[in-house]
């Protein structure tokens, strides 16, 4: 008679509690807080907020501030630095795809006489990671370092539609709203962005700034996932100024981007 294989023992809450770290704790509930608080917080707000008490964080929010995580306002509210965001740039991957990215990206805004930018999925959102402005006179484009939405956008909808399913529903597992984000319901959801993945790009008016119709073409990487998303918020003159239609954008788009996957080791 064979016997059972043994089963592998759950974890044990005194296991789990034998190695937490309850300083390193405070100290990410506060990054993970100010994350989402554009306007920062007192310590009091903070300490409320995260059910502490003011005294038990205070250490821990000067600690942030003297590594340059944090920064104190005038008047006590503390916000988060870019410092953060820098390290991000300097992960390998991110710094070679903006890398690779940027004279294409020249190149893109040049012949389409519009701006564009580059996004990657970011602790549940897209965060914009190279951005340049049309050569026009005037210019629409999003600020590198800005999160925006992973349901409501088309860079949003690449980087969902060009993954496989188990990195997809990672994906929606961590999102996070973003200020103004609209509410979409999964089913919808996934039913945009499988379409999105089947013609190979989205194109969609922008849900934030009326008269933008953002297009946006996946960079796909060696596994064939979207590494990121090349996006143009397309603006149309309506003066005498001859400049490359929406058709036209898109494709030279679209050949940018593929150019850009083959950099990155994609193979078709």
């Amino acid at each position: 008679m064979k016997s059972k294989p043994k089963t592998k023992p759950k974890a044990d809450s005194k296991v789990a509690a034998r190695y937490a770290v309850p300083a390193l704790d405070k100290g990410l509930d506060i990054v993970e807080l100010l994350v989402r608080e554009t306007e920062g917080l007192t310590l009091n707000e903070i300490a409320r907020t995260l059910n502490r008490t003011s005294s038990e964080l205070f250490r821990m929010v000067n600690a942030l501030c003297r590594r340059g995580y944090i920064l104190q306002h005038e008047g006590g509210r503390y916000t988060l630095t870019l410092k953060l965001f820098e390290m991000a740039h300097r992960h390998k991957p991110i710094r070679s795809l903006t890398t690779a990215a940027a004279p294409l990206m020249r190149e893109l805004a040049t012949k389409t006489l519009q701006s564009c930018h580059l996004t990657v999925f970011h602790a549940g959102r897209a965060m914009v990671v190279a951005q340049v402005d049309s050569p026009e006179r005037w210019a629409f484009g999003l600020k590198v370092g800005a999160l925006v939405g992973l349901t409501d956008t088309a860079s949003g909808y690449v980087l969902l539609g060009f993954q496989d399913e188990a990195e997809r529903m990672r994906m929606l597992a961590s999102h996070q709203v973003v200020e103004g984000e609209l509410d979409v319901g999964r089913d919808k959801l996934l039913e945009t962005v499988l379409e999105v993945a089947r013609r190979g790009y989205a194109q969609n008016s922008s849900r934030q700034i009326r008269g933008v119709t953002n297009i946006a073409f996946p960079i796909l990487g060696v596994s064939s996932n979207a590494v990121g998303a090349l996006n143009i918020p397309y603006i149309e003159r309506i003066d005498r100024k001859v400049t490359p239609s929406i058709e036209a954008a898109k494709e030279i788009l679209r050949e940018i981007a593929a150019r850009l996957s083959l950099l990155m080791g994609y193979v078709k």
